[in-house]
């Protein structure tokens, strides 16, 4: 049984930074390529990056490219989000996401892609 426990989120203020992190239990970090989802309160689930489980490949939405920075520490069995210069619309519940995948370059966009979530941890960005 494979857990996902996301940490970090909190409340800044617009232009800020934020780290989340993700860490996985029970399981086997290597080989699962990794996603960050947000949710915002009435608003679909939507997928923000991706990193394949080499971290050959990386994938994100035009609203974060330049801001966010998805990386990977397989040694540890921890993935990180780097969130900076923060915007009010990036408020969200962020989930970490897994899908075991032996593909090194494989990046999956879409939620029903994959297999584990987390609980999610909550984004708030002030103006």
């Amino acid at each position: 049984q494979v857990q996902l426990v996301e940490s970090g989120g909190g409340l800044v203020q617009a232009g800020n930074s934020l780290r989340l992190s993700c860490a996985v239990y029970g399981g086997t970090f290597s080989r699962y390529a990794m996603g960050w989802f947000r949710q915002a309160p009435g608003k679909e689930r939507e997928f923000v990056t991706g990193i394949s489980w080499t971290a050959s490949s990386t994938n994100y939405i035009d609203s974060v490219k330049g801001r966010f920075t998805i990386s990977r520490d397989n040694a540890k069995n921890t993935m990180t989000l780097q969130m900076n210069s923060l915007e009010p619309e990036d408020t969200a519940v962020y989930y970490c996401a897994a899908r075991y995948v032996l593909n090194a370059k494989a990046v999956f966009l879409t939620s029903n892609e994959y297999t584990y979530w987390g609980q999610g941890t909550q984004v708030t960005v002030s103006s």
